[in-house]
This record gives C-alpha cells, structure tokens and sequence, in this order.
C-alpha cells in the first residue's frame, strides 16, 4: 500500500488558538488540493522546558491538543515526537530531511516564529528554501493579532491564571477546555443536593484561577449539559491543598464514573471562598447555579 502523502503543519499548537487556526485552515487547503492528507507534527512536551531547563506550564496536555485540533478543524492526522536532548541537537537539515521521508510530506504549513533543529537554527525560510529544492511547497503564516496584539500561548496563559476566561476564549477561537475521565470523589454533593463530577488538570496543565464558573460537560454520546463548575481546594472539606475540578451538571441525572468527559470554561462568576457551614454552602450553589443559567440564557453558546 502506498503511504500517504501529507499536508502538514509543524508547532507545539499549545490551546490551538486563532493563530494555530489559521496554519490548520492552510493545511486542509493544500491537502485539498494535493490530493493530501491534512495533518499536524507536534510534541509531546514543551521544547522550553529542555532547552532552557525551566517547566512551562500547558494549557491543554497533548490529549487535549489532538482533541481540539479533531473537533474544531477534522484533522484526525496529529504525529507527537518525543522532545529530547537527539531530537534537540540534530541539525535543521537533518530534522527537516528526516519529517519528509517518514511522513512523507508534500507540503509543510508553519507559523511565523517557527524555528527547529540545533541552536533552533531552522526556520520557516529557511524551511521554504529547503522544501523548494525537493518540489514541496511551504507555507508561512503571518502573525495573527487582535484587539492590536499577537495573539500568543504565553499571553492566553495569562488571561486563564487570571479568570479572564471570556476574554481567553475570543483569543482561543473556543472555550478553554479540560478532558478527563470522571473520578469518584467525596460524594459531599449529594448531601448538599448538587451531585457533582469529579475531574483533574494533568500536572504540568495550567490551572485557572480558583472559583466558581459557568461550563458547559460533553459527554461522549454528543451531548451537553450547562454547568456550574468549581476549581479549586474545596477549603470548605479540606486542608490537603490539592486542585479539584467539581461539576455540578443542571438537568443531569446518571452515573458518570469512569467516563471520558470534557468541560468548557465559559464565564467566571465568583473566587473560591471558605464557608462556616453545609447550609451556607448548598445556598451559595443554588446562587451560582442561578448565574451559571442566566448566562447561558442570555448568550446562547
């Protein structure tokens, strides 16, 4: 069987935002018209933290990187090489030579800002040059800016620590998201009347700042439930510090333990704040509960 030929993006495509978009579009069009596959060259952890030996927190882990980039562009097509100190130090030439035999690649699609290879010495013009002396074409995608900035991962990152989800979104193209599988928890919703999905951000996964918001859960059937979500370290119950994603799913019944999920972070409505009692608490549900439904209400999403 002969291999597939592929129209392929290259980048780290961290939230996949209107930037990364606009590389993805570019990427279906020349598959389109090269009888190609489109399809996306990312890695599995973020070049930074090797080449300047510093963590740099995600806002998606690779899972959530290739959902978003199925769901919102079709590419099913989404290759992660493993980022280590080889793949660091090979020279451009070699990285460049070594992506078009293996995935044989009839077109390359890369950002602005794109280096790769030693010293990142590889980048999209000299890419362009490369890919012209083997008949391949390349794309270089300009900049994308809004409200007369670029639209970058670093800043979205900022927006999402700060609870400025809205704001984020309209930078991201779609909601900021997190995908898990539900966990059992403490089943303290269900006292408080609120039954509640349990979730967590993987490590090394930006966390928003701790409060109360308006999501939306997606099941794995298709369907959606508005919802009030909670992230946080339940101060209320506990004293272990540790970061929780509580959904508390309006006009849901059933048992999701164990399901493939994802929430999209809408609107903040409040900071996480200690209470005296349950009764408090369970009051302040049913507030935000409230809020959660008159935003859906009054911008359909």
């Amino acid at each position: 069987m002969a291999q597939i030929r592929r129209a392929l993006a290259m980048g780290f495509f961290d939230g996949v935002h209107i930037g990364h978009a606009a590389l993805l579009r570019k990427a279906g069009l020349r598959a389109s018209e090269l009888g190609a596959v489109p399809s996306v060259l990312s890695f599995d952890v973020h070049p930074d933290n090797l080449i300047f030996n510093r963590e740099t927190q995600l806002i998606n882990d690779a899972r959530g990187r290739k959902e978003i980039i199925r769901r919102c562009f079709g590419i099913d097509n989404v290759v992660f090489l493993h980022f280590n100190r080889q793949l660091m130090n090979m020279p451009w030439e070699d990285f460049a030579s070594h992506v078009v035999e293996e995935l044989n690649v009839c077109s390359f699609i890369v950002g602005y800002d794109f280096t790769f290879g030693s010293r990142g010495e590889g980048n999209g013009q000299k890419l362009r040059e490369f890919s012209a002396s083997r008949g391949i074409s390349c794309d270089i995608i300009e900049p994308v800016m809004l409200d007369g900035q670029v639209v970058s991962s670093t800043l979205i990152r900022e927006m999402i620590e700060a609870g400025n989800i809205e704001q984020a979104n309209r930078y991201l193209g779609h909601p900021h998201c997190l995908y898990d599988t539900v966990h059992s928890g403490y089943h303290i919703g269900r006292k408080l009347e609120a039954p509640t999905i349990n979730m967590f951000f993987p490590e090394g996964v930006i966390v928003p700042r701790h409060g109360v918001y308006a999501a939306k859960v997606a099941l794995p059937d298709g369907e959606t439930y508005p919802a009030v979500t909670n992230v946080g370290i339940r101060p209320t119950f506990s004293d272990d510090g540790k970061v929780s994603v509580e959904s508390h799913l309006l006009g849901y019944e059933g048992n999701l333990y164990g399901v493939p999920t994802r929430i999209d972070f809408y609107h903040f409505i409040r900071p996480e704040v200690k209470f005296d009692s349950f009764e408090a608490l369970s009051a302040q549900i049913r507030l935000d509960a409230a809020a959660a439904s008159a935003f859906f209400e009054e911008q359909p999403c």
